[in-house]
């Protein structure tokens, strides 16, 4: 028996300006929602429009004046809604995540007409509002500089075409806002996580979103995983119980320390479970540590 049963197909459409970490919130909450059993599937408007243009030029097809481009990137949106409500229509999938600006009013009025009002589904909007120029340009170096985009550009041009392509939406951009768009259901991350707003969010769906996004960080990071060091039971061949390390697993574990020294990272937290070899294992590592429960070795 299911869990988390979806009785109407939703679609949950992005907001911001470029380089805000809505395709990473897109993917991760993707994923999140497949992981629970609830058939979510991203529409990446990014994608329509390179298989509707040429290759790429500059920033200038982004200009809000440049009307041939503007009709091609509004058809984009089009075809790309008109696939995500397909494949709700027909029973393939519950929730569609639209990966894109949406970053003016009108945009999301239309949005709303063709989820709410034509096919019936819930809708429901979420922003990613940044002001740190470091996250931002972060956000560039570690994720533009490799798009189909930018196949032939080193980092240099791509970080000042895409803060120009910036520019041209910040022209026309309209936050999110309660007064103006009373009917929307959305929420606001703002300088990833620093504050989040959620206004009129309904039913289990948006409710499991909200509290999963409220909980995420929007700039990725690496998570360095290890084995504990040889224990004592390991030497007598046994499996489970909770020895400390052997001989050969101290020295693994000075090592380990020493290793994690050299690299000087920052804002390093280290989580071991409750079990007595993996807390040995972390002792020279010099951080915050947390034991948790949930990592002890399971039926041994």
């Amino acid at each position: 028996e299911r869990v988390n049963f979806v009785n109407k197909p939703h679609v949950i459409a992005m907001v911001g300006l470029p380089a805000r970490g809505k395709t990473y919130i897109s993917k991760k909450l993707c994923r999140y929602l497949n992981w629970i059993g609830i058939h979510t599937k991203v529409f990446n408007l990014g994608e329509y429009r390179r298989h509707a243009t040429t290759a790429y030029q500059c920033h200038e097809f982004f200009r809000p004046d440049n009307i041939k481009a503007m009709a091609i990137r509004t058809q984009c949106a089009v075809d790309a809604l008109g696939d995500v409500c397909r494949w709700l229509e027909n029973g393939n999938g519950e929730v569609a995540v639209f990966d894109a600006t949406n970053s003016t009013i009108e945009r999301r009025q239309m949005i709303a007409d063709i989820v709410i009002k034509k096919m019936g589904f819930k809708l429901f909007f979420v922003e990613s509002v940044c002001d740190d120029p470091e996250i931002v340009e972060q956000n560039i170096m570690e994720v533009k500089v490799s798009s189909p985009d930018y196949a032939n550009m080193n980092k240099e041009e791509v970080l000042a075409d895409f803060m120009q392509r910036i520019e041209h939406y910040q022209e026309k951009y309209q936050p999110l806002d309660e007064n103006k768009e009373k009917d929307l259901s959305f929420m606001k991350i703002y300088n990833t996580g620093e504050k989040v707003l959620v206004y009129k969010h309904e039913g289990h769906i948006q409710s499991r979103i909200v509290y999963y996004l409220m909980n995420i960080h929007i700039v990725p990071r690496t998570i360095y995983l290890t084995r504990h060091g040889e224990s004592v039971m390991n030497i007598e061949g046994r499996i489970g119980g909770d020895s400390g390390l052997s001989d050969r697993g101290k020295l693994y574990a000075k090592a380990l320390g020493q290793y994690i020294e050299e690299q000087d990272i920052q804002g390093l937290r280290v989580w071991t479970s409750w079990l007595q070899r993996t807390i040995d294992t972390a002792a020279d590592v010099k951080a915050p540590q947390e034991r948790w429960k949930a990592l002890n070795e399971i039926d041994a």
